[in-house]
């Protein structure tokens, strides 16, 4: 087993740290306030999405006319792990950059590819993401926004809620049934949607702790007309689509997981440290160290596999063990804080946002939905990877 990079790819990670040195990314000074929506385009991200874009900085295993450099499976994993490392954004648009650009490069016509993904990998338009629904959540295949093919157009009704941007968006890439005869997980398709259309209304949906605060929607959509040429990939043939997207987004979500899991564990040895933990407490302490490692190994070996073009079932996997082995830390460490878990000082703001043991673990519930909840995602890996009957 190679435990090392070649140095050709150290010699990748010095020239990508190298240039990182002479174009910093817009921090604090220049970014708009973090809780504003991911979907807003503001000055500084569309100058950063850029940047990167002509340094072949933005997607380096794409070729170069897409934002790349032809980057190998291991560069790819050096840039990703440098830019999680530092937090650093690639994109205030990530469904745009990381699913829907992927996925009209991959199902998209040659007409779709010229007018949505170099605005989209530029910055120039943004996106949101038509999947989950009121009655379905995240279980797309309980979907239930139909589309009816009328001539040259599809005409949509139906709702679609939690859509990330949709107040900022300039496009939905939207699932929608078009045969509600056909079987649960058949019968679906992939429409793109203007955000201007008559009949699309979007409502944003406060968050509790921050009622000015709203990234999240409900899109009501009410005899909206697509044009036919709108359809990505085959009619009907959605849920192959939605497959390949979504394994898009999971390819490198397991890579914030492993970092968040990993400042847990540094706080929580720092905790132990401090209050000299008995055995019982160094076991918790040493399992969510355990996860921690885990979960890069396996992150490794869905990479290699996914940059490769091979199935990697490992994506499933990670999304279920990431998010609740990330839950399982923070619980570690409000139980074992006590009351000074609630302390808002008590975790760097690496960690997804500032805030206490006791506010981060309230919040990792959330970490399990997005990407596929955990329910679905044991129903995957049991059907799917398992071969289990239904």
């Amino acid at each position: 087993m190679r435990l090392r990079f070649s140095d050709e790819d150290e010699n990748f990670r010095a020239e990508l740290l190298g240039w990182l040195e002479v174009n910093p990314p817009p921090f604090d000074e220049e970014r708009a306030d973090p809780r504003q929506s991911s979907a807003d385009h503001r000055p500084w991200a569309r100058r950063w999405q850029q940047t990167l874009f002509d340094a072949g900085y933005l997607v380096p295993g794409w070729p170069p006319e897409l934002g790349g450099r032809n980057a190998t499976p291991a560069q790819q994993m050096i840039y990703f792990d440098e830019f999680t490392k530092r937090a650093i954004p690639r994109t205030a648009n990530p469904q745009g950059l990381s699913i829907i650009a992927p996925s009209l490069v991959d199902y998209g016509t040659p007409e779709q590819r010229e007018q949505f993904v170099l605005p989209t990998l530029r910055a120039e338009i943004s996106w949101c993401l038509g999947m989950s629904e009121p009655n379905a959540g995240s279980d797309l295949a309980s979907l239930t926004t139909k589309a009816v093919l009328d001539g040259d157009r599809f005409i949509v009704n139906g709702q679609k809620v939690w859509t990330s941007g949709a107040q900022h968006a300039d496009w939905c890439l939207c699932f929608v049934r078009t045969d509600p005869n056909a079987a649960k997980h058949k019968g679906i398709s992939v429409l793109i949607i203007d955000m201007r259309s008559p009949g699309l209304e979007y409502r944003p949906i406060a968050e509790l702790t921050e009622p000015s605060y709203a990234d999240f929607n409900e899109v009501f959509l009410s005899d909206v007309e697509v044009p036919r040429e709108n359809l990505v990939g085959e009619l009907n043939d959605g849920w192959r689509l939605s497959m390949g997207s979504l394994a898009h987004e999971r390819a490198m979500l397991w890579i914030d997981y492993a970092y968040d899991v990993g400042e847990v564990v540094e706080h929580l040895v720092r905790l132990g440290k401090e209050r000299n933990f008995d055995a019982r407490q160094r076991d918790l302490v040493a399992s969510a160290y355990i996860d921690h490692q885990a979960l890069q190994a396996i992150g490794y070996s869905g990479f290699a596999k996914f940059a490769k073009g091979q199935a990697a079932p490992e994506h499933s996997i990670l999304k279920l063990f990431g998010s609740e082995a990330l839950q399982r830390s923070l619980l570690v460490g409000t139980e074992e804080s006590g009351v000074a878990g609630i302390d808002l000082n008590t975790l760097a703001p690496r960690l997804w946002r500032e805030g206490s043991f006791s506010q981060q673990y309230l919040r990792s519930f959330a970490a399990t939905i997005p990407g596929g909840t955990s329910e679905i995602q044991r129903n995957i890996i049991a059907e799917r990877i398992l071969g289990l009957p239904r």
